[in-house]
Protein backbone atom coordinates (compact mmCIF):
# COMPACT_ATOMS: atom_id res chain seq x y z
CA UNK A 1 0.00 0.00 0.00
CA UNK A 2 1.80 3.45 -1.19
CA UNK A 3 1.26 6.35 1.46
CA UNK A 4 -1.85 7.86 -0.83
CA UNK A 5 -3.30 4.63 -0.71
CA UNK A 6 -2.84 5.18 3.25
CA UNK A 7 -4.24 8.68 3.39
CA UNK A 8 -7.16 7.26 1.67
CA UNK A 9 -8.30 4.72 3.79
CA UNK A 10 -7.59 6.77 6.98
CA UNK A 11 -9.48 9.90 5.11
CA UNK A 12 -12.39 7.47 4.41
CA UNK A 13 -12.53 6.24 7.78
CA UNK A 14 -12.30 9.96 9.59
CA UNK A 15 -14.90 10.95 7.28
CA UNK A 16 -17.36 8.07 8.18
CA UNK A 17 -16.51 8.75 11.92
CA UNK A 18 -17.25 12.19 12.00
CA UNK A 19 -19.14 13.32 8.99
CA UNK A 20 -23.34 13.48 10.58
CA UNK A 21 -25.64 11.37 8.90
CA UNK A 22 -27.66 15.03 8.84
CA UNK A 23 -24.82 16.82 6.94
CA UNK A 24 -24.72 14.23 4.18
CA UNK A 25 -27.95 14.18 3.65
CA UNK A 26 -28.54 17.92 3.30
CA UNK A 27 -28.14 19.61 -0.39
CA UNK A 28 -26.03 22.08 -0.82
CA UNK A 29 -28.67 24.88 -0.61
CA UNK A 30 -30.40 23.87 2.73
CA UNK A 31 -27.00 23.78 4.29
CA UNK A 32 -26.67 27.36 3.59
CA UNK A 33 -23.98 29.87 5.02
CA UNK A 34 -21.79 28.28 8.19
CA UNK A 35 -19.26 30.73 10.24
CA UNK A 36 -18.94 33.81 11.77
CA UNK A 37 -20.05 35.36 15.16
CA UNK A 38 -23.06 37.16 16.12
CA UNK A 39 -25.16 36.52 13.29
CA UNK A 40 -24.80 33.09 12.75
CA UNK A 41 -27.62 30.48 13.06
CA UNK A 42 -26.92 26.89 13.48
CA UNK A 43 -28.65 24.29 12.18
CA UNK A 44 -27.85 20.91 13.92
CA UNK A 45 -24.20 19.42 13.17
CA UNK A 46 -23.12 22.29 11.37
CA UNK A 47 -21.29 23.32 14.11
CA UNK A 48 -20.09 20.00 15.35
CA UNK A 49 -18.92 19.60 11.08
CA UNK A 50 -17.43 22.57 10.89
CA UNK A 51 -15.67 22.26 14.64
CA UNK A 52 -14.22 18.73 13.39
CA UNK A 53 -12.65 20.08 9.83
CA UNK A 54 -11.57 23.06 11.88
CA UNK A 55 -9.30 20.97 14.30
CA UNK A 56 -8.00 18.50 11.52
CA UNK A 57 -6.43 22.10 9.13
CA UNK A 58 -9.31 20.39 6.51
CA UNK A 59 -11.26 24.22 5.90
CA UNK A 60 -8.26 24.84 4.50
CA UNK A 61 -6.76 21.71 3.84
CA UNK A 62 -3.76 22.98 2.08
CA UNK A 63 -2.54 25.81 3.85
CA UNK A 64 0.64 25.71 6.15
CA UNK A 65 -0.45 24.38 9.90
CA UNK A 66 1.09 27.05 11.51
CA UNK A 67 -1.92 28.95 9.81
CA UNK A 68 -4.84 27.00 10.51
CA UNK A 69 -4.48 24.64 7.54
CA UNK A 70 -3.97 21.07 7.04
CA UNK A 71 -0.77 21.16 5.19
CA UNK A 72 -1.75 18.88 2.79
CA UNK A 73 -0.20 18.26 -0.74
CA UNK A 74 -1.79 19.14 -3.90
CA UNK A 75 -2.62 14.68 -4.26
CA UNK A 76 -3.89 14.26 -0.62
CA UNK A 77 -6.35 17.55 -1.22
CA UNK A 78 -7.28 15.70 -4.12
CA UNK A 79 -8.28 12.57 -2.38
CA UNK A 80 -9.65 14.56 0.48
CA UNK A 81 -12.16 16.36 -2.09
CA UNK A 82 -13.01 12.78 -3.56
CA UNK A 83 -13.08 10.78 -0.38
CA UNK A 84 -16.20 13.85 0.92
CA UNK A 85 -17.70 13.53 -2.26
CA UNK A 86 -18.07 9.78 -2.31
CA UNK A 87 -20.10 10.05 0.88
CA UNK A 88 -22.12 13.44 0.32
CA UNK A 89 -19.93 15.44 3.27
CA UNK A 90 -20.15 19.41 2.67
CA UNK A 91 -17.41 21.31 2.84
CA UNK A 92 -17.82 23.01 6.31
CA UNK A 93 -18.10 26.35 5.60
CA UNK A 94 -18.50 28.87 2.60
CA UNK A 95 -15.99 31.49 3.14
CA UNK A 96 -14.87 35.13 1.54
CA UNK A 97 -12.03 35.05 4.20
CA UNK A 98 -10.70 31.30 2.95
CA UNK A 99 -11.50 31.81 -0.72
CA UNK A 100 -10.19 35.67 -1.03
CA UNK A 101 -8.90 37.24 1.88
CA UNK A 102 -6.77 34.11 2.81
CA UNK A 103 -5.01 33.95 -0.08
CA UNK A 104 -3.59 37.56 -0.26
CA UNK A 105 -2.85 37.39 3.37
CA UNK A 106 -0.59 34.25 2.31
CA UNK A 107 1.15 35.98 0.20
CA UNK A 108 0.93 40.15 1.05
CA UNK A 109 0.24 39.60 4.89
CA UNK A 110 2.92 40.33 7.56
CA UNK A 111 3.65 37.41 10.03
CA UNK A 112 1.72 38.87 12.36
CA UNK A 113 -1.30 39.78 10.25
CA UNK A 114 -0.94 35.95 9.01
CA UNK A 115 -0.83 34.68 12.64
CA UNK A 116 -3.57 36.99 14.04
CA UNK A 117 -6.35 36.26 10.63
CA UNK A 118 -5.49 33.42 9.21
CA UNK A 119 -6.17 30.75 12.11
CA UNK A 120 -9.29 32.74 12.52
CA UNK A 121 -10.79 32.15 9.02
CA UNK A 122 -9.69 28.86 9.14
CA UNK A 123 -11.97 28.41 12.03
CA UNK A 124 -14.85 30.33 10.90
CA UNK A 125 -14.99 32.54 13.53
CA UNK A 126 -15.13 35.67 11.76
CA UNK A 127 -17.42 36.43 8.75
CA UNK A 128 -15.69 38.91 5.88
CA UNK A 129 -16.94 40.68 3.49
CA UNK A 130 -15.44 42.59 0.89
CA UNK A 131 -15.19 46.10 0.00
CA UNK A 132 -14.58 46.86 -3.53
CA UNK A 133 -16.83 48.39 -5.66
CA UNK A 134 -18.65 52.07 -5.34
CA UNK A 135 -21.61 53.83 -6.98
CA UNK A 136 -19.52 55.16 -9.28
CA UNK A 137 -16.38 52.35 -9.19
CA UNK A 138 -17.88 49.60 -10.63
CA UNK A 139 -16.28 48.10 -13.97
CA UNK A 140 -13.88 51.17 -13.58
CA UNK A 141 -12.95 50.22 -9.93
CA UNK A 142 -9.94 52.07 -10.17
CA UNK A 143 -11.61 55.11 -10.00
CA UNK A 144 -13.16 54.37 -6.38
CA UNK A 145 -13.29 57.82 -4.18
CA UNK A 146 -14.02 56.40 -0.52
CA UNK A 147 -11.38 57.65 1.40
CA UNK A 148 -8.68 56.89 4.51
CA UNK A 149 -6.92 59.60 6.27
CA UNK A 150 -3.74 59.11 8.21
CA UNK A 151 -4.75 60.37 11.28
CA UNK A 152 -1.59 59.71 13.44
CA UNK A 153 -1.85 56.07 15.18
CA UNK A 154 -4.77 55.41 12.95
CA UNK A 155 -6.71 55.68 10.33
CA UNK A 156 -10.21 57.26 9.52
CA UNK A 157 -12.79 56.00 6.38
CA UNK A 158 -15.14 57.74 5.03
CA UNK A 159 -17.31 57.05 1.74
CA UNK A 160 -19.65 53.91 0.18
CA UNK A 161 -19.03 50.81 -1.38
CA UNK A 162 -22.32 49.06 -3.08
CA UNK A 163 -23.05 45.10 -3.66
CA UNK A 164 -21.13 44.15 -0.44
CA UNK A 165 -22.29 40.76 -0.18
CA UNK A 166 -23.13 39.48 2.87
CA UNK A 167 -22.45 43.05 4.80
CA UNK A 168 -25.50 42.50 7.09
CA UNK A 169 -23.68 39.08 8.01
CA UNK A 170 -19.86 40.51 8.57
CA UNK A 171 -17.97 40.98 11.44
CA UNK A 172 -14.96 42.45 9.35
CA UNK A 173 -14.40 43.65 5.62
CA UNK A 174 -11.20 44.02 3.78
CA UNK A 175 -11.43 46.67 1.17
CA UNK A 176 -10.05 49.33 -1.02
CA UNK A 177 -9.37 52.93 -0.60
CA UNK A 178 -7.74 56.27 -1.62
CA UNK A 179 -5.17 57.13 0.78
CA UNK A 180 -3.21 59.79 -2.16
CA UNK A 181 -6.22 61.86 -3.36
CA UNK A 182 -3.88 63.28 -5.84
CA UNK A 183 -2.39 59.97 -7.35
CA UNK A 184 -3.58 59.00 -10.65
CA UNK A 185 -6.42 56.22 -10.29
CA UNK A 186 -4.38 52.63 -9.65
CA UNK A 187 -1.80 54.81 -7.55
CA UNK A 188 -2.89 55.84 -4.19
CA UNK A 189 -4.74 52.91 -3.53
CA UNK A 190 -4.36 50.68 -0.11
CA UNK A 191 -5.82 47.56 0.72
CA UNK A 192 -7.08 47.74 4.61
CA UNK A 193 -9.21 45.36 6.96
CA UNK A 194 -12.05 47.05 9.18
CA UNK A 195 -13.89 45.61 11.69
CA UNK A 196 -17.61 46.29 10.42
CA UNK A 197 -19.26 46.26 14.07
CA UNK A 198 -18.35 50.06 15.16
CA UNK A 199 -19.77 53.25 15.19
CA UNK A 200 -19.91 54.62 11.41
CA UNK A 201 -20.78 51.73 10.11
CA UNK A 202 -24.11 51.15 8.21
CA UNK A 203 -25.42 48.71 6.32
CA UNK A 204 -28.65 48.67 4.43
CA UNK A 205 -29.61 45.67 2.38
CA UNK A 206 -30.74 45.24 -1.30
CA UNK A 207 -33.49 43.71 -2.57
CA UNK A 208 -33.13 41.86 -5.92
CA UNK A 209 -35.71 41.17 -8.44
CA UNK A 210 -35.08 37.44 -7.48
CA UNK A 211 -36.24 38.22 -3.70
CA UNK A 212 -32.64 36.78 -2.61
CA UNK A 213 -30.12 38.72 -2.38
CA UNK A 214 -26.94 38.75 -0.49
CA UNK A 215 -25.90 42.38 -1.68
CA UNK A 216 -25.88 45.14 0.41
CA UNK A 217 -24.80 49.00 0.57
CA UNK A 218 -22.18 50.34 2.90
CA UNK A 219 -21.74 53.43 4.55
CA UNK A 220 -18.84 54.48 6.23
CA UNK A 221 -18.58 57.98 8.01
CA UNK A 222 -15.56 58.17 10.31
CA UNK A 223 -14.90 54.27 10.78
CA UNK A 224 -11.52 53.53 12.29
CA UNK A 225 -8.96 51.00 12.08
CA UNK A 226 -5.95 50.87 13.58
CA UNK A 227 -2.41 50.95 11.32
CA UNK A 228 -1.63 47.67 11.62
CA UNK A 229 -4.58 46.48 9.29
CA UNK A 230 -2.65 47.83 6.32
CA UNK A 231 -2.12 45.35 3.76
CA UNK A 232 1.17 45.17 1.61
CA UNK A 233 2.27 48.70 1.35
CA UNK A 234 0.41 52.04 1.49
CA UNK A 235 -0.53 53.11 -1.94
CA UNK A 236 -0.03 49.76 -3.35
CA UNK A 237 -3.42 47.94 -2.74
CA UNK A 238 -4.01 47.56 -6.40
CA UNK A 239 -1.28 44.64 -6.38
CA UNK A 240 -2.93 43.46 -3.73
CA UNK A 241 -6.73 43.95 -5.31
CA UNK A 242 -5.59 42.48 -8.70
CA UNK A 243 -4.37 38.97 -6.94
CA UNK A 244 -7.32 38.83 -4.81
CA UNK A 245 -9.82 38.90 -8.02
CA UNK A 246 -8.09 36.16 -9.68
CA UNK A 247 -9.16 33.91 -6.62
CA UNK A 248 -12.26 35.65 -6.36
CA UNK A 249 -13.38 34.87 -10.33
CA UNK A 250 -12.01 31.00 -9.50
CA UNK A 251 -14.10 31.04 -6.54
CA UNK A 252 -17.17 32.51 -8.38
CA UNK A 253 -16.75 29.80 -11.74
CA UNK A 254 -16.33 26.76 -8.99
CA UNK A 255 -19.77 27.48 -7.76
CA UNK A 256 -21.11 27.77 -11.07
CA UNK A 257 -21.03 23.95 -11.37
CA UNK A 258 -23.42 22.92 -8.50
CA UNK A 259 -27.06 23.35 -8.82
CA UNK A 260 -29.03 25.80 -6.51
CA UNK A 261 -31.75 23.56 -7.46
CA UNK A 262 -32.98 20.62 -4.91
CA UNK A 263 -32.98 18.34 -7.80
CA UNK A 264 -31.16 17.69 -10.82
CA UNK A 265 -31.64 18.51 -14.05
CA UNK A 266 -32.44 14.78 -15.20
CA UNK A 267 -34.94 14.33 -12.00
CA UNK A 268 -36.47 17.69 -12.86
CA UNK A 269 -36.88 16.26 -16.47
CA UNK A 270 -38.26 13.12 -15.47
CA UNK A 271 -40.95 14.49 -12.82
CA UNK A 272 -41.76 17.08 -15.47
CA UNK A 273 -42.02 15.08 -18.67
CA UNK A 274 -41.75 11.34 -17.89
CA UNK A 275 -39.99 8.43 -19.28
CA UNK A 276 -40.58 6.46 -22.30
CA UNK A 277 -39.10 3.12 -23.04
CA UNK A 278 -36.45 3.77 -19.55
CA UNK A 279 -35.60 7.34 -21.80
CA UNK A 280 -37.10 11.16 -21.32
CA UNK A 281 -39.73 11.51 -23.07
CA UNK A 282 -38.77 14.52 -25.05
CA UNK A 283 -35.91 13.92 -27.17
CA UNK A 284 -35.18 17.62 -27.57
CA UNK A 285 -34.89 17.94 -23.69
CA UNK A 286 -33.13 14.84 -23.49
CA UNK A 287 -30.22 16.62 -25.94
CA UNK A 288 -30.36 19.65 -24.15
CA UNK A 289 -29.70 17.68 -20.76
CA UNK A 290 -26.85 15.50 -22.34
CA UNK A 291 -24.85 18.40 -23.75
CA UNK A 292 -25.68 20.56 -20.45
CA UNK A 293 -23.85 17.72 -18.14
CA UNK A 294 -21.05 17.65 -20.74
CA UNK A 295 -20.98 21.10 -20.29
CA UNK A 296 -20.33 20.68 -16.74
CA UNK A 297 -17.81 18.19 -16.90
CA UNK A 298 -15.64 19.96 -18.86
CA UNK A 299 -16.11 23.16 -16.94
CA UNK A 300 -14.81 20.77 -13.72
CA UNK A 301 -12.67 19.61 -15.83
CA UNK A 302 -11.41 22.91 -16.74
CA UNK A 303 -11.65 24.20 -13.24
CA UNK A 304 -9.20 21.60 -12.41
CA UNK A 305 -6.54 21.77 -14.45
CA UNK A 306 -6.01 25.69 -13.92
CA UNK A 307 -6.28 24.90 -10.18
CA UNK A 308 -3.12 22.45 -10.39
CA UNK A 309 -1.21 24.47 -13.05
CA UNK A 310 -1.76 27.04 -9.67
CA UNK A 311 -0.83 24.87 -7.06
CA UNK A 312 2.37 24.14 -9.09
CA UNK A 313 3.57 27.68 -8.88
CA UNK A 314 1.68 28.57 -12.76
CA UNK A 315 -0.41 30.98 -11.08
CA UNK A 316 -3.81 31.32 -12.04
CA UNK A 317 -3.71 34.90 -14.13
CA UNK A 318 -6.10 35.64 -16.70
CA UNK A 319 -7.47 31.90 -16.92
CA UNK A 320 -9.30 33.32 -13.57
CA UNK A 321 -11.70 35.19 -16.33
CA UNK A 322 -11.95 32.93 -19.03
CA UNK A 323 -13.29 30.57 -16.18
CA UNK A 324 -15.25 33.23 -14.54
CA UNK A 325 -16.69 34.30 -18.22
CA UNK A 326 -17.42 30.58 -18.91
CA UNK A 327 -18.94 29.27 -15.69
CA UNK A 328 -21.11 32.21 -15.84
CA UNK A 329 -23.02 31.15 -19.46
CA UNK A 330 -23.39 27.64 -18.48
CA UNK A 331 -25.26 28.44 -15.00
CA UNK A 332 -27.76 31.13 -17.00
CA UNK A 333 -28.12 28.39 -19.60
CA UNK A 334 -28.51 25.64 -17.05
CA UNK A 335 -31.48 27.28 -15.26
CA UNK A 336 -33.41 28.10 -18.65
CA UNK A 337 -33.04 24.19 -18.94
CA UNK A 338 -34.53 23.61 -15.62
CA UNK A 339 -37.08 26.55 -16.31
CA UNK A 340 -38.18 24.19 -19.14
CA UNK A 341 -37.99 21.31 -16.99
CA UNK A 342 -40.16 22.41 -14.64
CA UNK A 343 -42.76 24.18 -17.05
CA UNK A 344 -45.77 25.63 -15.44
CA UNK A 345 -44.49 24.35 -12.36
CA UNK A 346 -41.18 26.78 -12.63
CA UNK A 347 -43.54 29.53 -12.37
CA UNK A 348 -43.90 28.87 -8.45
CA UNK A 349 -42.44 31.35 -6.58
CA UNK A 350 -42.40 29.85 -2.90
CA UNK A 351 -42.54 25.71 -4.13
CA UNK A 352 -40.24 22.60 -3.35
CA UNK A 353 -37.43 23.49 -6.01
CA UNK A 354 -38.31 27.31 -5.95
CA UNK A 355 -36.56 27.65 -9.79
CA UNK A 356 -37.62 30.66 -10.55
CA UNK A 357 -35.93 32.92 -7.88
CA UNK A 358 -32.48 30.61 -8.67
CA UNK A 359 -33.04 31.53 -12.43
CA UNK A 360 -33.77 35.30 -11.67
CA UNK A 361 -30.89 35.18 -9.58
CA UNK A 362 -28.37 34.04 -12.43
CA UNK A 363 -28.87 37.46 -14.48
CA UNK A 364 -26.89 39.21 -11.88
CA UNK A 365 -23.79 36.42 -12.77
CA UNK A 366 -22.65 38.38 -15.51
CA UNK A 367 -22.23 41.71 -13.74
CA UNK A 368 -21.11 40.15 -9.92
CA UNK A 369 -16.79 39.85 -9.73
CA UNK A 370 -16.26 41.66 -13.14
CA UNK A 371 -19.00 41.96 -15.79
CA UNK A 372 -18.73 39.75 -18.65
CA UNK A 373 -17.44 42.51 -21.10
CA UNK A 374 -14.93 42.86 -18.92
CA UNK A 375 -13.82 39.04 -18.58
CA UNK A 376 -13.93 39.06 -22.70
CA UNK A 377 -11.79 41.75 -22.68
CA UNK A 378 -8.99 40.16 -20.51
CA UNK A 379 -9.02 36.99 -22.27
CA UNK A 380 -8.95 38.72 -25.73
CA UNK A 381 -5.87 40.53 -25.17
CA UNK A 382 -4.03 38.61 -22.23
CA UNK A 383 -5.02 35.12 -23.97
CA UNK A 384 -5.52 35.09 -27.41
CA UNK A 385 -3.19 38.12 -27.83
CA UNK A 386 -5.49 40.12 -29.90
CA UNK A 387 -4.33 44.27 -30.21
CA UNK A 388 -6.03 46.89 -28.30
CA UNK A 389 -8.28 48.68 -30.47
CA UNK A 390 -9.24 51.50 -27.93
CA UNK A 391 -13.46 51.25 -28.71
Amino acid sequence: MTELDQFRAETRDWLQANCPANIRAMSAEDYGLVGGGTKQVWKPGQKEWLGAMAAKGWTVPMWPTEYGGGGLSKAENKILQQEMQAIGAKQPMFSFGIHMLGPALLKFGTEEQKREHLPAIARGEFWWCQGYSEPNAGSDLASLQTKCEDRGDHYLINGQKVWTSYADKADKIFMLVRTDPDAPKRLGISFILVDMHQPGVEVRPIKLISGISPFCETFFTDARTEKHNLVGEKNRGWDVAKYLLTHEREMISSAFGRSGAARSLSEMAVLQVGLDAGRLADPHLRTDIARAEIDQLAMSAGIERVTDEAKAGQGVGAHSAMLKYAGTEFNKRRYELLMDCAGSDGLEWDGQDDVARHWLRTKANSIEGGTSEVQLNIISKRILGMPDRGV
